[in-house]
């Protein structure tokens, strides 16, 4: 599995893509728009000149990209008088890995230029410049102290490869059955996840601090758990039906045991203790904010009841959510010939499950300051 070429999000505009299925991240750039706002609005207090240089990491393709980047010049145009009338001007970098469907969020600009410029009509506009940067964020992006602000929401929980002892005893697997931590998995292979997770976060911290200029800002989405018990989280759940659709191929004779074994997922789903506990030990960040929220796993479903109405229709919606994130790592590893069959079986898992409990994803926010 290569990180680079093989993840990215489902491309175009059909009914499996992205752009049809990320209602999920669009909610969470809902719920965190104020966290964004208050980290705008003090780095722009803050700033030494009149660009301010905001990167988007992780933005992908669709409407959510864009929908971050608007965030950003409202906050700037409903807040010009805190701002003593500064005239900003904005930089913004939109980052992701080179698979990512840049030629779509390209096209989609001009369309975005009219509709802010009809949206804000008669206020002041930050002048603003959009440019697509990929690559890795794992790696070093930017000149020392060239930032003032990062964004990155529905990231951070993906891992920069596999844990390191799973590529050194490929001979054995580690996790038969599985494709992330279950109740099955060892306790070393929890020990490898939580290593591997802490390592990279620590670079990430250490990259774009040396990227941020003093007093420089990040809000940071993603998802996590509630709980201290790793065993306990709701992705777990989630990827545990996965790999029981997986199972069921298996079974058919359409799926080979080894493709099943041979597959982890490169992700991490902290709790916040943990992160904490990675930033307080990077020393290079405080914390401003940090809170837990938790969304249906039905990107469709806004109810708070704690019942599901239609366990078959939400089994349907959530299968073509992770679909649309899952396709390419599938496809690369499994082949396109199963995805219908492997994403038809795993909605009717997760009706099952909804029709027995109502389950939600658990997302971290925070907002880091440059210490």
């Amino acid at each position: 599995m290569k990180m680079d070429s093989d993840f990215h999000m489902a491309k175009g505009e059909g009914e499996t893509s992205y752009v049809k299925n990320s209602t999920h991240q669009k909610k969470a750039l809902i719920r965190t728009k104020p966290v964004i706002e208050k980290a705008v609005i003090d780095v722009c207090m803050d700033l030494l000149h009149p660009t301010m240089t905001v990167v988007d990491l992780g933005c992908s393709s669709g409407q959510n990209t864009l929908l971050f980047v608007s965030n950003v010049i409202e906050a700037i145009c409903c807040n010009h008088d805190k701002l003593h009338g500064s005239l900003v001007e904005l930089q913004i970098f939109l980052n992701d890995l080179p698979g990512n469907d840049f030629n779509h969020v390209f096209q989609s600009i001009g369309r975005f230029k009219e509709s802010i410029a009809v949206n804000h009509k008669g206020e002041t506009l930050p002048s603003f410049y959009i440019a697509g940067l990929p690559g890795s964020y794992y790696t070093k992006l930017f000149p020392r102290q060239s930032v003032h602000l990062f964004h990155s929401s529905y990231c951070l929980h993906w891992r920069s490869e596999l844990p390191d002892g799973f590529a050194a005893k490929r001979e054995k697997h580690l996790n038969n059955g599985n494709i992330y931590i279950a109740r099955t998995t060892p306790p070393y292979v929890v020990t490898l996840y939580q290593e591997h997770f802490q390592k990279d976060m620590l670079l990430f911290l250490k990259l774009r601090y040396e990227e941020l200029v003093l007093g420089g800002q990040m809000v940071l989405t993603f998802l996590g758990r509630k709980t201290e018990d790793v065993y306990n989280g709701d992705m777990n759940q989630l990827y545990g039906l996965i790999a029981q659709s997986l199972e069921h191929l298996v079974d058919e004779g359409l799926l080979e045991r080894e493709k099943l074994n041979s597959f982890n997922l490169p992700f991490y789903g902290p709790s916040v203790t943990e992160v904490k506990m990675v930033i307080n030990k990077s020393g290079l960040f405080d914390i401003n904010h940090v809170e837990l929220f938790e969304s249906n796993w039905d990107p469709r479903d806004n109810s708070v009841s704690d019942d599901v109405d239609d366990p078959l229709q939400s089994g349907m919606n959530v299968s073509k959510s992770l679909r649309a994130v899952l396709e390419p790592l599938f496809t690369s590893h499994f082949g396109e010939s199963v995805l219908d069959t492997l994403f038809n079986k795993l909605a009717y898992n997760v009706a099952e499950h909804l029709a027995r409990e109502k389950t939600k994803y658990s997302i971290i926010v925070m907002s880091l300051k440059k210490t």
